[in-house]
């Protein structure tokens, strides 16, 4: 068995600052809506929720921002993230193909996700913010926020979607380790979820829900704000990092990537990886598609439907113009709980309906099979939500040799799966569904909603 080959950074090779695509993208998004006027939302209307830094980098439109002392000092624990060429999975393969991965897994999280969560508590802090309520589906953003919460000493109340608490109880107590509270959603703490559990006492949950909850806490008390995880513009800045670090090791290995891959739930991991080679194909022609990959039973981006909506079930959010399932939707108990998410990030959504990227479904046992060939080959047991860019990865590869044209590919590997091996047990006695939402089944999803067309 060869050795990958991994590509590394030093520490002052680490990127200073964030990238921001808005500088760049040639239209603009619509603009959020309030969710009581219905009218363009101005950054004085999201103060109750986010810090005023945050929001700031949420409306700002300058290309680069730069990274605090202190969250840099943070981000040296685990940063710069390694980047490896998976030979031996190219072998097993017989692929003619480079594939090369960025892997984020390698943090006390697991995860992409402490990229933002030692960022906004650090903004949050500054700010005099005592407590923090957030959301999480799979436990990768609660258990991220908790320990940079922790760090910075701050109080945090993690609203857990339903069914992955209950899939996933080491997420649980790996974020009581770092002093969170962790409650099921819904629940019975907030008006949201008692409705919720009115209507449906065995209802699985949803980041939607989770969402609501969350943010009507944080609305209880000027001491508490909301932090979310993906989806948003400060929270996709936030990730570039990882592209940023990937244009310099590519660089250093000598290649340029023919696709750049991404799972999808909200937006940050495929938005982190791929906005700054967008930046090289804008700014400086560089041919290179840029492909996120969904779950076929929760498919905004390849059968949404472009339009305002809510980024919760309540309809707390601000209205946000985005490829969407419907506030209301909920997604189907597959064990990727980081891509059960009813829409689609703003910037994400825009540069899809103007062709800047590619967006393709998956189902959940090939992705399973996938993750385990990866496993076997490469040595490192992905996330359930990494695995649908693994098999987007090899569907690459065995298109060009078919073909006869090898390609570079490049995927994030967003996660690990150590907290994940109830999944793919479930995985080796053939006991994982798949399940595919129909065009007919968004379409009466989509209905169930009364909002304006985007």
């Amino acid at each position: 068995m060869k050795k990958s080959v991994k590509i590394t950074l030093s520490e002052k090779e680490m990127p200073r600052q964030w990238y921001n695509i808005l500088a760049d993208m040639p239209n603009k998004p619509l603009p959020p809506l309030h969710p009581a006027t219905r009218q363009p939302l101005n950054p004085e209307d999201l103060a109750a929720v986010f810090p005023m830094a945050l929001i700031k980098q949420e409306v700002s439109t300058e290309r680069y921002i730069d990274i605090p002392d202190e969250v840099l000092d943070l981000y040296k624990m685990y940063r710069p993230s390694p980047l490896y060429r998976a030979i031996n999975l190219e072998k097993k393969l017989g692929t003619k193909s480079k594939i090369y991965y960025k892997y984020e897994g390698g943090n006390y999280s697991g995860s992409h996700k402490a990229n933002t969560a030692i960022a906004q508590a650090y903004y949050n802090k500054k700010e005099g913010i005592r407590r923090i309520t957030t959301e999480t589906g799979a436990g990768q953003w609660g258990s991220a926020m908790s320990f940079a919460c922790n760090h910075f000493g701050l109080e945090l109340l993690v609203f857990m979607v339903r069914v992955s608490f209950n899939q996933k109880p080491g997420r649980k107590i790996l974020m009581n380790s770092y002093n969170a509270k962790v409650i099921p959603s819904p629940s019975t703490m907030t008006e949201a979820g008692r409705k919720v559990l009115e209507n449906d006492p065995d209802s699985p949950g949803s980041l939607g829900i989770a969402i609501s909850e969350a943010m009507e806490i944080a609305l209880q008390d000027p001491y508490t704000k909301y932090s979310l995880g993906s989806v948003l513009n400060h929270v996709i800045l936030h990730q570039t990092i990882i592209g940023q670090e990937a244009l310099l090791q590519m660089e250093k290995a000598g290649e340029y990537p023919d696709v750049v891959i991404g799972c999808f739930g909200g937006g940050s991991n495929f938005s982190g990886i791929a906005f700054p080679f967008l930046r090289e194909r804008l700014l400086n022609g560089k041919n290179v598609r840029l492909l996120t990959v969904e779950p076929a039973s929760c498919p905004k981006l390849t059968k949404g439907k472009f339009m305002y909506d809510f980024g919760d079930s309540a309809g707390m959010t601000p209205l946000l113009p985005m490829y969407t399932l419907g506030h209301n939707f909920i997604p189907e108990k597959i064990h990727a709980g980081g891509l059960r998410y009813h829409g689609a990030g703003v910037l994400v959504s825009q540069l899809l309906k103007d062709g800047f990227i590619e967006a393709k479904a998956k189902l959940q046992r090939e992705c399973f099979e996938a993750g385990v060939l990866f496993a076997s080959t490469e040595g490192i047991l992905p996330a359930p939500e990494s695995n649908y860019a693994i098999a987007a990865a090899l569907d690459e590869a065995r298109k060009a040799d078919l073909e006869g044209q090898p390609k570079v590919i490049l995927f994030n590997l967003s996660g690990h799966g150590h907290m994940d091996i109830s999944a793919y047990e479930k995985y080796f006695e053939g006991n994982l569904p798949d399940h595919e939402l129909t065009q007919s089944e968004v379409e009466e999803a989509i209905a169930k909603i009364d909002l304006p067309m985007a």
